[in-house]
């Protein structure tokens, strides 16, 4: 099952969304080091979704497929785009994007093993 990796996201966004709300409290723009453990929670997502792909080919897929990979595609571009925006806004509100991104990600996550367990 691939719970544990879906657990595994949702911490790490949520320990990305507090980082960000810090540099955001103190009035401070998204840093190189935010971006780079964005693509950490990334590549975690990635090898949760590869996991997800092979147990649904092998018969253990989701109650409803269609809404689960709708999250998983939406999951995959959140990040993405708020690394892209965080970076061309140069002030405190790129910290404030990365934030909802993060946490955006984490409660989809949570979604997704709903939907997946058919809660």
């Amino acid at each position: 099952m691939w719970t544990p990796l879906a657990a595994v996201v949702a911490l790490l966004g949520v320990g990305l969304a507090g980082w960000a709300g810090w540099r955001a409290a103190t009035d401070r723009p998204v840093i190189l080091k935010q971006l780079l453990a964005g693509g950490v929670v990334e590549a975690v997502l990635l090898v949760e979704l590869v996991v997800a792909a092979v147990s649904s080919l092998r018969g253990d897929g989701p109650a409803d497929a269609a809404t689960f990979w709708g999250y998983a595609a939406t999951t995959l571009f959140v990040l993405p785009v708020a690394a892209a925006w965080a970076f061309a806004e140069r002030s405190r509100w790129s910290s404030v994007v990365l934030v909802v991104a993060a946490l955006t990600v984490s409660f989809l996550q949570l979604r997704m093993v709903q939907v997946w367990t058919g809660v």
